[in-house]
């Protein structure tokens, strides 16, 4: 049988990715708590961005944290599914994935303080 192919792909694509999100909520504590501060941040965004644009990079920048966890916990789920011994390489998959959501929060961060400063400044 054919795999389901424009609209009729949308809703078994939905819910795979409400199931991911379920799954990360579920068993992932760092995604819960950058949920829980991205839900913080995002009233903020409102009130701090001084227009349209600085909104819309707070909250992506926000967004992109999750983004990049979400992707960490695959790698690391991926890793865990091939094996429970210690190896090099899977090691250095999961160090990887952890840089990027550090790296992440750094940009975020950064941003942040960057629009924050500029509405201080005027």
């Amino acid at each position: 049988m054919n795999a389901p192919s424009g609209l009729r792909r949308l809703a078994p694509a939905v819910r795979y990715s409400l199931r991911g999100f379920r799954a990360a909520w579920r068993n992932e504590a760092a995604f819960r708590q950058e949920c829980v501060v991205a839900a913080v941040l995002a009233p903020c965004a409102f009130a701090l961005a001084e227009n349209l644009a600085q909104t819309a990079l707070l909250l992506a920048v926000t967004a992109l944290v999750l983004v990049v966890e979400l992707l960490n916990s695959a790698v690391e789920a991926a890793m865990d599914r091939i094996g429970t011994e210690r190896h090099p390489l899977a090691g250095r998959a999961k160090d990887l994935g952890s840089a990027a959501v550090f790296a992440t929060i750094a940009l975020a961060a950064v941003v942040w303080a960057l629009v924050l400063a500029d509405r201080l400044a005027g």
